[in-house]
């Protein structure tokens, strides 16, 4: 049914969780994953120290995107799913319009990905990049909630 699914990571466990739902889904269905980073230089430029150079934060941000990525490679990789990486930097718009961009580019007929699932007040104020992409994508979007522990 899926032939390619997008699946955006940012390093948290809520990320991880949506990698592993895509990397289940991908297996059963023998589609490939695309995995994309996006590295949002706006707060870097925003909040820069004195001590450091802009360049080597634009640097320890490509790093980490790709050390996320190359976790995530090995993961699928290990479940017997293939999957190709993908770096981004935004710095400035919104990270759910380089989503949207990523999966018509690379012909994603599915986007997998982590939701916090805030409500309220955080909600409004830290907005939700997973709303947007509901919103915006011509695509299925799967959102997965990290599971929470019981009490």
């Amino acid at each position: 049914m899926y032939h390619r699914i997008l699946v955006p990571l940012d390093g948290s466990a809520t990320a991880e969780r949506g990698l592993r739902e895509a990397i289940g889904l991908a297996a059963e269905q023998k589609a490939r994953l695309s995995l994309l980073h996006v590295a949002d230089n706006f707060p870097m430029l925003v909040e820069m120290s004195s001590v450091t150079s802009s360049q080597e934060m634009l640097n320890d941000l490509r790093r980490y995107g790709e050390d996320v990525l190359a976790k995530a490679k090995r993961a699928a990789a290990d479940a017997g799913v293939q999957a190709d990486t993908l770096l981004r930097e935004v710095t400035q718009g919104r990270i759910a319009d380089v989503i949207i961009d990523e999966t018509k580019k690379a012909g994603c007929g599915l986007i997998v990905m982590g939701t916090h699932g805030r409500r309220g007040f955080s909600r409004l104020t830290l907005g939700s990049e997973a709303e947007r992409v509901v919103r915006s994508s011509t695509v299925p979007v799967l959102l997965v909630r990290l599971d929470e522990p019981k009490s």
